[in-house]
């Protein structure tokens, strides 16, 4: 069974594309954390309440209210920073 080519293949198709997935996923979450304009749209907020230059609060779609601030230049979840995990 392990020496069937074709099982091989399909197994290398399968870990390319899910390389290529992890690869893409990495790349959006770091661009979104980039600017406050970016990671406002990739939380899903569709109504902007009140911004400063180190933090924002917004509505999502459900009319939850978040607060987005900047910690070490990136843009993150207020309570979801580096090093909270």
């Amino acid at each position: 069974m392990f020496r069937n080519k074709t099982f091989w293949g399909v197994v290398l198709c399968l870990a390319i594309v899910a390389g290529g997935f992890l690869s893409y996923t990495v790349y959006r979450t770091d661009l979104a954390h980039t600017t406050f304009e970016r990671y406002y749209a990739f939380r899903g907020c569709v109504q902007l309440v009140d911004k400063t230059d180190t933090y924002g609060d917004c509505k999502l779609a459900n009319g939850q209210t978040i607060k987005i601030v900047l910690i070490n230049g990136k843009w993150y979840l207020d309570g979801d920073g580096p090093g909270i995990w």
